[in-house]
C-alpha cells in the first residue's frame, strides 16, 4: 500500500467555519478523518452543522480555520475523489433518467462504449434498469433518489456522501432504499461483466440525524453537539453482519448512542452510559383525515382487504398507502397480517363516533404515543402563553435527534384531535381543548 492509499480520502483538522455579521461559529474545532474501507456516518440533531461539515469535506465550502486534506495533501478547490447524493435529488427534469446518470461521466476520459457500460451497470446496480428513457416527473420519489445515487456511482467516486439522502422519503420508501443503501456498502467492489470496478468505490460518508440509521449503516460514528457544531464522541460500530434492526447486539448499540447523546457522556467509558428513556416512535408523514378515510374504505368492504385491494380501491402510491397503515397500526386503529388489513375494535368505535367523538378517541389513542406525551408535556409546562415551533423542535432534537423529524406530523395529528392548537398570528402552539 503506498502512502496515498494509507491516507484517509478526508481529513479535517481543527476545522472551524463561520458565517454571518457578526461571525458566529458554525462549526468549531472538528477533527476526523474518513478512512479507506470504511462507512462513516456523522450523527447529530438539525443546526449542528453536519452538512457544513460534509461540504468543508468536499472542498464546496473553505473553511475559516483548521485544514481539509484529501489523500494526505491539503484540499484545494473541490475533492476529485467524491461524488454526493442530495436529499432533494437534485434532477434535471428535462432529462431522462439516463440522462441524468450520464451526467456523473461529464469531463471524465472515457470511450463511448465504456461510458455507456459503466452507466448500465450504474442504473442496474440501483435497481432502474427498464427505465432509462422516464422522465424525473414519471418517477417515484424513492426512484429519484435511485437516479441520485446512480449518477454520483457513474463517477467513480472514492468516497460516496450522502446527505440525509432519505429525509424526503415517506417512511417506507426510506426503508426500502436504505438497505439498497447497506447492500452497496457490502458490495463496494463489485465488478462488471468485463472485470472492472463498477464504481470504484471505496468508501461512503452518510449524514443522518437517525440514530437506527447510522447503526445499521455505519463501521464508525461520529456524534456531533450543537451551537457550534463540535465532535461529541466517536464510536467504533462493533454489529455484526448482517445487522438487523431487533437483534440485541443492535439494540444495544442505539441505546448507547442514545445515552451519549441524551447526557453527553464518552461513549468509551462504558461504565458511565446511562439508561434511555422511552423511545420515540417516528411518524409517518399522512394526515389524521387520510387514516380516518383508510378506516372507511376498509368498513365498506368487510372491516377487511388484502393489501394491493385496497391500495387499488385508494387509489394511493402503495408507499404512501403503507405509510397510513402504519399510522392506523400506531393508534390501534387497523391491523395489518402480511398483506391482510383488517379493522380493529378500537377502529370499529373510532368509526361509529360522531366528529367530536371521534376526536375524543383519536386524543386518546395519540397520547399512548411516547413522542406525542413528551410533546404535550413541553407544550403544557410551557404555560398559557404556549411555546414556538423552533423551541418545541429543540426540545425533541434534545432529547432524541431523530424526533424532531416527526414534528410536523405529529402538531397535524394533535390540533385534529385538539390536543393542541395554533395561534398562527403569534406563531405559538398551545395546549388544545382535549387537553
Amino acid at each position: 500500500m503506498t502512502d496515498q492509499q494509507a491516507s484517509p480520502i478526508c481529513s479535517a483538522s481543527g476545522v472551524t467555519v463561520r458565517f454571518g455579521e457578526p461571525p458566529r461559529d458554525v462549526l468549531s474545532g472538528i477533527d476526523l478523518d474518513v478512512r479507506s474501507g470504511e462507512t462513516l456516518a456523522i450523527l447529530g440533531p438539525s443546526g449542528c452543522g453536519k452538512s457544513t461539515l460534509l461540504r468543508a469535506l468536499c472542498g464546496l465550502i473553505v473553511p475559516t480555520g483548521g485544514v481539509v486534506t484529501a489523500n494526505g495533501q491539503p484540499l484545494s478547490g473541490v475533492h476529485e475523489g467524491v461524488a454526493i447524493v442530495f436529499q432533494n435529488f437534485a434532477l434535471l427534469p428535462w432529462l431522462t433518467v439516463l440522462e441524468n446518470v450520464a451526467l456523473g461521466v461529464n469531463g471524465l476520459d472515457l470511450e463511448e462504449r465504456a461510458a455507456r457500460a459503466r452507466l448500465d451497470a450504474c442504473i442496474e446496480l440501483v435497481g432502474l434498469d427498464g427505465f432509462e428513457g422516464a422522465y424525473p416527473k414519471e418517477l417515484s420519489g424513492g426512484m429519484k433518489q435511485r437516479v441520485g445515487i446512480a449518477r454520483a456511482l457513474a463517477r467513480g467516486p472514492q468516497l460516496l456522501c450522502m446527505d440525509e439522502p432519505f429525509s424526503a422519503l415517506d417512511v417506507f420508501t426510506a426503508e426500502t432504499l436504505r438497505s439498497e443503501v447497506y447492500r452497496l456498502c457490502r458490495r463496494a467492489d463489485e465488478v462488471d461483466a468485463s472485470g472492472d470496478a463498477v464504481t470504484g468505490l471505496h468508501s461512503m460518508l452518510i449524514i443522518t440525524h437517525i440514530i437506527e440509521e447510522a447503526v445499521f449503516l455505519a463501521d464508525r460514528i461520529i456524534v456531533m453537539s450543537a451551537r457550534p457544531g463540535t465532535v461529541q464522541c466517536e464510536i467504533e460500530n462493533t454489529v455484526p453482519h448482517p445487522r438487523e434492526y431487533h437483534d440485541p447486539a443492535f439494540e444495544a448499540m442505539v441505546r448507547r448512542l442514545h445515552a451519549a447523546i441524551v447526557a453527553g457522556e464518552d461513549l468509551d467509558e462504558t461504565d458511565r452510559v446511562v439508561a434511555t428513556r422511552d423511545r420515540f416512535e417516528v411518524l409517518p408523514e399522512v394526515t389524521m383525515a387520510e387514516v380516518i378515510g383508510v378506516v372507511e374504505v376498509l368498513h365498506d368492504h368487510g372491516d377487511a382487504m388484502d393489501l394491493f385491494e385496497l391500495d387499488e380501491e385508494t387509489e394511493e402510491e402503495l408507499g404512501r398507502l403503507l405509510g397510513l397503515v402504519k399510522a392506523g397500526e400506531m393508534l390501534d386503529l387497523v391491523d395489518s397480517r402480511a398483506d391482510h388489513v383488517t379493522v380493529t375494535d378500537m377502529g370499529r368505535q373510532m368509526r361509529v363516533q360522531d366528529a367530536a367523538g371521534r376526536k375524543q378517541v383519536l386524543a386518546q389513542q395519540l397520547q399512548r404515543l411516547t413522542v406525542v406525551r413528551f410533546a404535550l408535556e413541553v407544550v403544557r409546562s410551557s404555560g398559557d402563553h404556549g411555546i414556538g415551533r423552533d423551541d418545541l423542535y429543540a426540545a425533541m432534537a434534545q432529547r432524541q435527534p431523530h424526533a424532531a423529524a416527526s414534528l410536523d406530523t405529529l402538531i397535524g395529528w394533535a390540533r385534529y384531535a385538539e390536543l393542541l392548537t395554533f395561534d398562527a398570528s403569534e406563531g405559538l402552539i398551545l395546549a388544545g381543548e382535549a387537553l
